[in-house]
């Protein structure tokens, strides 16, 4: 599955302290959420605690975690709402064609698997932007936490272990993967050391960004894109930089949704969503949540939204993105209507509405002082490319698959991409990523993000009207059965966890076909009246903490 690690989203809101102090985290491990406690009862905000998570989970969550990937990261301080993109780029080299076969079809599993599947790495360059503007505590000692658990080890989760066999098997024989001379010892129960992951976050410790794009590391990434014939060069590393950007803001309900803008699709299609099912009231009034006609026409306006990211979402550095007229409210109100509260919509007729003129991780934090942060990163794919830089001791990602290879031919994930998404030299890759907060006045309500690829978007979606409409219980509101449609693949409705048998029934007799998949590993932390709230996915390994001061 896809990881997107997210999704990094950091929110940061002042207000005052109350008479009882208190902080929360949802975090994907327990590693990250004791170092994010720590963080926080030593005096750093959410940002601080949100760094130190970052690059402990590249050790402890390699799956997703990562110094190797890129993410983004919404910041909220002042009433002024800022995003953070730092995103993977394709390299110098890359080129419009470069995964096609001389007869101009996709070569399986070459934007995937291997040294070309990876996308210059942005990590490390955003967590150090959100430190200099930011943070409490100083850069070295939040890369302490992560720098022990690479030299002393850590004891593997159950997992982890069964993840690690399960990708085994997909690099197995893989030429150019050294996957396993990593990481074979990761066994359920055993002590995991990364002896070269720890020097290399020294580095990062003692030289900030030139201690991994310049440098001793930028030369060992080099040397490997020589020996296995990979594009990223040393004038890619050292021109890298993360992109400050104006993120998604809409009113919905009495609150304010702030999420990722593009390159993401995620905030964009998020509001869509929230808002088509607004306009949809009247269809949707009375229907039980999850029953079979809940699920078609949450469908249907899915259908829409995922017609619409094909066409027009991509890099805003190479085109136009018309997000403004994407959520638009008259524009929405026209789409809605489109949706047949009986009949499933044929998806090759849904056509983009405008008029022309598995590996990601994600966490969720607020501080004592009502600071928050939406975090979610990526190296793709679980493992990403599968390669770690020797000598380095971290995995690439394998980010350039959320190109468009090829126009009309899906990517890993079954989502369609056009040429708006298309592969291009310093070109940010298309992504679902969608860390979002939701603001009641001028305070956070709600933090929340998911991994999950292109069922990342529907996940924050389905949270925010679990929790706002249907009123669950934080916990309840993501663990509870989700389910995904993305136009293609044709009337496929994705599932999890299980559905009652009358539902899949009763929606296998109007024509869709049912599949139970990975829908994401939701975190999530939610103001109440008495106090806050966090909650960890059941579906992965996570933990969430309230944590009080007296």
């Amino acid at each position: 599955m896809k990881l997107f690690i997210s999704s990094i989203i950091f929110f940061i809101l002042a207000s005052p302290i109350n008479a009882k102090q208190q902080a929360a985290v949802a975090m994907p491990d327990r590693f990250s959420a004791e170092i994010a406690e720590q963080v926080l009862k030593e005096g750093g905000n959410a940002v601080d605690a949100a760094i130190a998570t970052a690059f402990s989970l590249a050790v402890t969550l390699p799956e997703a975690g990562n110094i190797g990937g890129g993410g983004f990261m919404l910041i909220y301080k002042d009433k002024k709402a800022q995003f953070l993109d730092y995103r993977e780029v394709a390299p110098l080299t890359a080129h419009r064609d470069m995964y096609l076969d001389k007869n101009g079809e996709v070569i399986e599993n070459l934007s995937l698997i291997g040294v070309k599947s990876s996308g210059v790495p942005g990590t490390v360059a955003g967590m150090w932007q959100a430190h200099k503007k930011y943070a409490n505590l100083s850069w070295k000692k939040l890369l302490a936490p992560a720098i022990e658990l690479a030299s002393q080890g850590f004891i593997v989760p159950k997992h982890l272990a069964d993840e690690k066999e399960r990708v085994s098997k997909i690099f197995a024989g893989k030429k150019g993967i050294n996957f396993e001379k990593y990481f074979s010892q990761l066994k359920t129960g055993a002590l995991f050391k990364q002896p070269e992951l720890a020097e290399t976050l020294r580095r990062i410790a003692e030289h900030g960004p030139d201690g991994f794009y310049r440098g001793k590391t930028a030369q060992l990434i080099v040397e490997q894109m020589k020996k296995s014939g990979g594009l990223i060069s040393k004038q890619d590393l050292d021109e890298y930089r993360a992109v400050w950007r104006e993120p998604v803001s809409s009113d919905w309900k009495h609150y304010q949704i702030i999420s990722s803008p593009p390159p993401s699709s995620g905030g964009t299609a998020v509001v869509q969503l929230l808002k088509m099912k607004q306009l949809l009231e009247k269809q949707f009034s009375g229907v039980p949540h999850n029953s079979p006609q809940y699920i078609h026409l949450l469908a249907e306006i899915e259908k829409r939204v995922y017609a619409d990211r094909a066409k027009y979402m991509g890099d805003p550095g190479f085109l136009e993105v018309p997000v403004s007229k994407m959520v638009d409210s008259d524009y929405l109100k026209r789409r809605a209507d489109e949706v047949n509260p009986d009949r499933i919509s044929i998806s090759e007729k849904v056509k983009p509405g405008l008029k022309e003129s598995t590996q990601t991780t994600h966490y969720s934090i607020i501080d004592q002082w009502g600071n928050a942060v939406s975090n979610t990163y990526t190296i793709n794919l679980s493992f990403g490319s599968g390669l770690v830089v020797e000598g380095a001791g971290f995995l690439l990602n394998n980010e350039m698959d959320d190109f468009s290879a090829k126009p009309g031919v899906p990517n890993a994930f079954g989502v369609v991409g056009g040429k708006a998404n298309e592969i291009a030299p310093r070109k940010r890759m298309l992504s679902s990523m969608s860390p979002t907060i939701l603001l009641e006045g001028e305070r956070v309500k709600v933090v929340v993000g998911s991994p999950g690829g292109s069922t990342i978007i529907t996940s924050v979606f389905q949270t925010l009207v679990n929790l706002i409409d249907f009123k669950m219980s934080p916990q309840n509101s993501v663990d509870v059965s989700r389910v995904h449609h993305q136009l293609l693949p044709e009337n496929v409705i994705y599932f999890n966890p299980e559905l009652p048998t009358k539902t899949t029934q009763k929606l296998q007799d109007m024509g869709y076909q049912l599949e139970e998949n990975y829908l994401g590993d939701v975190q999530l932390v939610v103001r109440q009246k008495n106090g806050l709230s966090a909650a960890a996915d059941a579906r992965g390994r996570g933990e969430s903490r309230v944590i009080n001061w007296d």
